[in-house]
């Protein structure tokens, strides 16, 4: 038996996680989120000494610990938790990485161990297994692409730099946080720049994706006009 996927990829800041988990309860499948696993094996990596506290060019560059940092995937327990609040805790052997993991560096992090094949390869079957007891909302860059080409609905979901800057911003200040709007433009725009160009699965639309720019929407036009296209594809949602 196979059961539903629905997959959002697109750029970080763009409402990918707000309206997967929303899917995720409407249909009542489980949640994906790719981008946290990417930041969990760069969080890990770092902790382990294979990435610089200040990652550069010449870090993303550099493959020499590719082989440590997938021996280092195939010993991650990692659970996606529900809460009742409406967020995600995000369980890392045992211990909750979901604030730790949210942070510009640690995305600059998975941004580079994003970029390397045997470590994506080590996360591919970890990803597709999830599909294997029940629907799924997948979360990611390459998720309609890659992961699940087959997905029942894909979805693209972006906005300009600008506009995720902002977002970021406000998130930032109502958590109590300094945020400095410049330096998380330029971490943005020099995250899309590697992610659209790097040589193993790039961040791009599935020809078959709806693609929606959420620069001048709010959650809500977006989650229902990605309800009424998962509706097309044959998915029924009961509210």
């Amino acid at each position: 038996m196979s059961f539903p996927v629905i997959t959002i990829d697109g750029p970080s800041g763009a409402g990918k996680g707000t309206i997967c988990l929303r899917l995720a309860q409407a249909l009542n499948y489980r949640l994906l989120d790719s981008g946290a696993l990417y930041r969990i094996v760069g969080l890990k990596a770092n902790q382990a000494g294979l990435l610089s506290d200040q990652p550069s060019a010449e870090s993303e560059l550099s493959a020499k610990d590719e082989d440590k940092i997938t021996q280092l995937v195939n010993h991650l327990d990692i659970q996606f938790i529900p809460r009742q609040s409406g967020e995600v805790d995000i369980i890392v052997d045992g211990i909750s990485v979901a604030g730790e993991i949210r942070n510009e560096t640690v995305g600059s992090y998975a941004s580079i161990v994003a970029a390397l094949p045997k470590v994506r390869e080590a996360l591919l079957q970890l990803q597709q297994n999830m599909a294997n007891h029940s629907g799924l909302i997948a979360d990611g860059r390459d998720m309609g692409t890659v992961v699940f080409p087959d997905a029942d609905a894909k979805v693209y979901l972006t906005a300009s730099a600008e506009a995720r800057a902002d977002r970021r911003v406000t998130q930032l200040e109502q958590a109590g946080q300094k945020a400095n709007y410049l330096a998380i433009l330029k971490s943005i725009q020099q995250r899309d720049e590697r992610d659209e160009n790097r040589s193993v699965s790039p961040s791009k639309p599935h020809e078959e994706a709806l693609v929606l720019d959420s620069s001048e929407m709010n959650a809500d036009e977006v989650y229902f006009k990605i309800k009424a296209f998962c509706q097309t594809k044959g998915i029924c949602f009961d509210q």
